[in-house]
């Protein structure tokens, strides 16, 4: 079986079951973005995936996404779910359509000031998730600490021009999947009559997306199960 063949059988696969849990929680499938994520994989596994239909790519590192958004169609879409470095925001802000981790207030400052805001040159305008860390014993997790969500969001609606379109979070490894995406899924609704652009849930990767799926995910993070895990040079 050759790469294209692995990657199509693979996507196939994922699609499936994507289908199936959304089938299971009574959704459309067609309000669930899947975002295959291309990290550490070439661009040439990417214009494989691109040809086979897909359009939303994920990239955690700013010189990896940025070089592969120069080489695929302008019609790509690539979202950013890495940690963010306050010195790499102006080059994410020029090809990233949509960043999953904002925690930071001074990020999003920085965001707001940055000469891409409206667009990353195709005319989209860009989309942010707010991460939330839902492990309040480990500090050194990305995302927002719950306790100082309602803080947060307060300050960057009413002192940027940022509006969120929802909420993301990993699932601690020590916790049920269904439980920590159930709790998101709370965090947003208990939220999103006060922020109504706040509709949106990233949330669910390789190993846990269907459990996503039933609790309401708009948008699944799927990388080793359409890839595989072997990482390759770009």
């Amino acid at each position: 079986m050759n790469r294209n063949e692995e990657i199509s059988q693979n996507l196939n696969a994922v699609s499936e079951r994507v289908m199936r849990a959304a089938e299971i929680a009574e959704r459309d499938p067609g309000d669930i973005t899947l975002v295959v994520v291309s990290k550490n994989f070439p661009v040439s596994d990417a214009q494989v995936l691109y040809d086979l239909g897909v359009r939303h790519l994920g990239e955690n590192r700013d010189q990896e996404g940025a070089l592969k958004s120069e080489q695929l169609p302008a019609d790509t879409i690539w979202h950013f779910q890495g940690e963010i470095q306050g010195r790499k925001i102006k080059s994410i802000a020029s090809w990233a359509d949509c960043i999953h981790s904002l925690d930071s207030l001074d990020h999003a400052r920085k965001f707001d000031g940055a000469e891409h805001l409206s667009s990353s040159g195709t005319g989209r305008n860009k989309e942010f998730f707010v991460q939330v860390n839902l492990e309040p014993q480990r500090v050194d997790r990305g995302g927002v600490p719950i306790a100082e969500l309602d803080e947060f969001l307060h300050i960057l609606f009413s002192e940027t021009r940022l509006a969120p379109i929802g909420l993301m979070t990993v699932a601690p490894q020590n916790m049920e999947p269904t439980k920590a995406f159930s709790k998101l899924q709370e965090l947003r609704d208990d939220r999103v009559t006060k922020y109504p652009s706040l509709a949106g849930l990233s949330m669910g990767m390789s190993g846990d997306f269907e459990a996503a799926i039933l609790c309401g995910a708009t948008h699944i993070r799927v990388g080793s199960s359409i890839l595989g895990s072997r990482g390759l040079a770009v």
